[in-house]
């Protein structure tokens, strides 16, 4: 089982940039955990020339007070150097097993 440490974003509250525009605001925090699945997946689209990766890797990050009190806005993980989506988060008390899937393209810090 490898080792993980790496970033995690948390969506925020929207904040108006400008009188009726939102942005969705983003904060980012340290995580330890393990990488329990690495896999990956090529996903065809009629509409482009190159498929999209996805990986459905599972990591499991130790729960600190931030975590816990805000696992339901994690947004994304940054592992390999890049960003992927989480497309699900369990709970595993003292733990949570966060599922990844495709390349985040949404905001950061």
């Amino acid at each position: 089982m490898a080792k993980f440490y790496g970033k995690i974003g948390y969506k925020t509250e929207s904040v108006e940039t400008k009188p009726g525009v939102w942005e969705e605001g983003v904060v980012e925090h340290d995580a330890y955990g393990d990488l329990l699945t690495n896999t990956r997946a090529l996903q065809a689209r009629e509409d482009s020339v190159n498929d999209n990766i996805t990986v459905n890797n599972s990591i499991s990050i130790v729960m600190d007070a931030y975590a816990r009190e805000h696992f339901f806005a994690i947004r994304y993980i940054k592992w390999a150097g890049v960003l992927w989506k989480v497309s699900n988060v369990e709970v595993q008390s003292p733990r949570l097993l966060l599922t990844l899937g495709g390349v985040y393209n949404g905001p950061t810090p």
